[in-house]
């Protein structure tokens, strides 16, 4: 092979080479384009959600009254301060029956 024939060669490869850079960067591009990406985080957190979600209802399948205990513990730790408030006005009452009859 001359060596005309070799440049020519090397040029064509070089270009081969060149435009499947080209496509690869295009390609790299699109991945990390911001809509894509918000994309790809939803569908993972919807599929995570969804997975944990049935995993969530196997468990409780498995063993309902743990699950039930454990729903109420949630429930009287969020509703804690009105329940304070409350046993502490029913205790108030209790201690105080008649608070008309007191001077003052």
């Amino acid at each position: 092979m001359n060596r005309e024939a070799a440049y020519r060669q090397a040029v064509a490869q070089a270009e081969e080479k060149k435009a499947q850079f080209l496509l690869s960067a295009q390609a790299a591009k699109a991945r990390v384009a911001p809509a894509r990406l918000k994309q790809d985080a939803k569908d993972k957190v919807i599929s995570l959600a969804t997975d944990g979600a049935a995993h969530a209802a196997a468990k409780v399948q498995e063993n309902p009254v743990a699950a039930g205990a454990g729903l109420t513990a949630f429930l009287l730790y969020l509703a804690r301060r009105p329940l304070a408030a409350l046993f502490h006005r029913l205790h108030v009452r209790w201690k105080n029956p008649n608070p008309e009859n007191e001077d003052g």
